[in-house]
C-alpha cells in the first residue's frame, strides 16, 4: 500500500507524461495515459485494501476480511478521515460477532470520524443500539433507533428497527 500522498505524486507523475506524449505526437497514448491517472486518484479517496475487505465482508469470510485489514499498518495517517471511519466500521462488525465491549468502541469511533453514505451510518447507529439495549441502557438506544429510522431511507432496516423496538417493550 502507497502512502496517500504517494497516489497523489504518482498520479501527477502520471499526467504529465500523457501530456509529453501529446506534445510529442502521440495523443492516443498520452490521452490513454491521463486517463490512466484516474487510478490512483481513484484509490486516493477508496483504500483499496478497504474495497477488499468490504468483499470478503459481503461473502462472509471474516478471517480473510481482518486479513485484508490489517495490512493498513497505521490508519490515522494512511487513510483519509473517511476511510479511518470504513476502518472502524468493518472492525466493529467483525467484532459484534464476538466482543460487543470492543464493537462498541470501533462503532462510536466510525460514528465520531463519519461515513459517506446514510446506510452505513443507520447500521452502525442500529448496532450501538444494540449494544446499548444489551447494557440496559433504555434511552440511549431509543435515541440511536430513532437515528437509524432516519438515517434509513430506503427501509431495509425496517424488520431489524422494528424487532429491536419489541425487545425494549419486554425490557
Amino acid at each position: 500500500m502507497f502512502h496517500r500522498n504517494i497516489k497523489l505524486v504518482l498520479a501527477a507523475l502520471i499526467v504529465i507524461y500523457g501530456i509529453y506524449e501529446i506534445v510529442d505526437g502521440y495523443v492516443g497514448t498520452g490521452i490513454f495515459f491521463i486517463l490512466l491517472s484516474a487510478i490512483p486518484i481513484f484509490l486516493y479517496y477508496r483504500n483499496e485494501f478497504i474495497l477488499l475487505a468490504f468483499l470478503k465482508l459481503r461473502k462472509q469470510d471474516f478471517p480473510g476480511a481482518q486479513k485484508w485489514l490489517a495490512f493498513i499498518k497505521n490508519p490515522e495517517t494512511a487513510l483519509v478521515r473517511k476511510q479511518q471511519g470504513y476502518f472502524n466500521y468493518l472492525h466493529g462488525i467483525m467484532h459484534s460477532q464476538t466482543n460487543l465491549l470492543q464493537a462498541e468502541k470501533y462503532f462510536k469511533k466510525a460514528v465520531e470520524l463519519g461515513l459517506n453514505m446514510d446506510m452505513d451510518l443507520a447500521v452502525a447507529k442500529l448496532n450501538l443500539a444494540g449494544v446499548a439495549l444489551t447494557r440496559r441502557r433504555k434511552l440511549e438506544a431509543t435515541a440511536l433507533l430513532n437515528e437509524a429510522k432516519k438515517l434509513d431511507k430506503q427501509g431495509m432496516l425496517k424488520d431489524q428497527i422494528t424487532m429491536m423496538k419489541e425487545q425494549m417493550k419486554k425490557m
